[in-house]
């Protein structure tokens, strides 16, 4: 009898300590929480993501550090979708069924996170600042999902009022990728045209691959548009902008969102992306490089990585210090809901992105502000703050 209780309580322990293990949050252990990215380190936007994972893995490693968050350390795993959703399938299931990542963090791509978000969803894995500024990254279910700055359905919006009231515009029109990114800044065009009364008078997709847009802005310059959305891959973008200008088109007006708004594009020789609009989130950081924080990032950047941190390498170490907030304000018995709580009580101003930065449970967009900015002598000037 004694041999049989103690082999009862041996099995009732057994059991105990395997639903224990069961029970325990995904990704998290005593030391250390795992978040993971399916970023673009190779595709069209490859100048976005791999600042953003750069400035990223500075945030981490700077805590690390110090020890950690709550005795853990961060550690940070990202996959190359190398913008293909099949790619970026195969990442998520990595990180979900291998890496057991506790959150998602910086995620590149519209199309890519909506289809991550199948897999996300069912398990209520956190999905934080997407690098995508489409309104369907706070689809419902919204409870996991936060995003950082202003949607491009807002961006085009104000970007397209600020030009038709400052330029006296009337005919608009739109040139981008047949995906969700690029749907929603078509779709938000041809909106706030109808809404201020203008004529949308054109518009051309394109692949992801495409290079040659002479026969495109041929068309656009025959319907005689005044300003041009643009949705396209960063080089893309930039060779749009260059093309019209050896076709002599010099009156038309470009207008980017925050997938554009890049040191680089700003920057090319010979002035190629002179006079070029972008309407994003945040403020360019080369135009703030003498202020204290600003400086000091740009420094620690350069020193880490040997290149010069732009607005995207900013906006990867920002998010990764908002994930850090989330962790400290979630306290030591980390779980999906006291993180998502923790979320959900930031109130805080970024000095790198220049923003307040506030979240609640019926908001989960951290910064509402639109910057309209134009490129001149090789840099972003603000022209707008809305």
């Amino acid at each position: 009898m004694k041999k049989l209780t103690t082999a009862l309580a041996a099995a009732a322990l057994a059991a105990g300590l395997a639903g224990g293990a069961g029970a325990q949050t995904q990704g998290v252990s005593d030391d250390e929480v795992v978040f993971g990215s399916v970023n673009d380190l190779s595709g069209i936007f490859a100048a976005v993501g791999v600042p953003a994972v750069n400035g990223a893995n500075l945030r981490f490693d700077e805590v690390n550090a110090a020890g950690g968050v709550h005795g853990r350390k961060i550690r940070f795993v990202v996959e190359d979708n190398g913008y293909q959703i099949p790619r970026a399938m195969q990442g998520y299931n990595k990180l979900l069924n291998r890496d057991k990542v506790f959150g998602m963090l910086l995620s590149l791509g519209t199309p890519m996170n909506l289809a991550g978000f199948k897999l996300l969803d069912p398990k209520g894995i956190p999905n934080v600042g997407p690098l995508s500024a489409a309104r369907e990254m706070l689809k419902e279910p919204m409870h996991n999902k936060f995003v950082g700055f202003s949607s491009y359905w807002e961006q085009i919006q104000k970007g397209v009022t600020y030009l038709a009231e400052e330029t006296g515009a009337k005919n608009i029109c739109s040139m981008y990728l047949p995906t969700d990114f690029g749907k929603e800044i078509g779709d938000s065009t041809k909106d706030i045209t109808g809404t201020l009364g203008l004529n949308f008078a054109g518009e051309t997709t394109h692949k992801p691959d495409e290079l040659d847009f002479v026969g495109s802005l041929t068309k656009l310059k025959a319907a005689e548009c005044d300003v041009i959305t643009l949705a396209l891959g960063v080089r893309q973008a930039i060779t749009v902008v260059g093309t019209a200008k050896k076709l002599g088109w010099n009156d038309v007006k470009f207008l980017n969102t925050s997938a554009g708004f890049l040191a680089v594009v700003a920057a090319v020789p010979g002035g190629v992306t002179e006079g070029l609009y972008a309407s994003a989130g945040w403020v360019d950081l080369q135009s703030r490089a003498a202020d204290p924080a600003v400086a000091k990032f740009m420094a620690d950047y350069k020193a880490k990585f040997d290149q010069d941190a732009g607005g995207f390498a900013m906006l990867g170490y920002s998010a990764a210090d908002t994930v850090i907030r989330a962790l400290e304000a979630a306290g030591p018995d980390l779980t999906q809901d006291s993180f998502i709580a923790g979320m959900e009580s930031l109130s805080f101003y970024d000095e790198l992105a220049d923003a307040k930065i506030t979240y609640g449970p019926e908001d989960h967009q951290g910064a509402d502000e639109v910057v309209i900015s134009i490129v001149e002598n090789g840099q972003w000037k603000v022209l707008s703050r809305q």
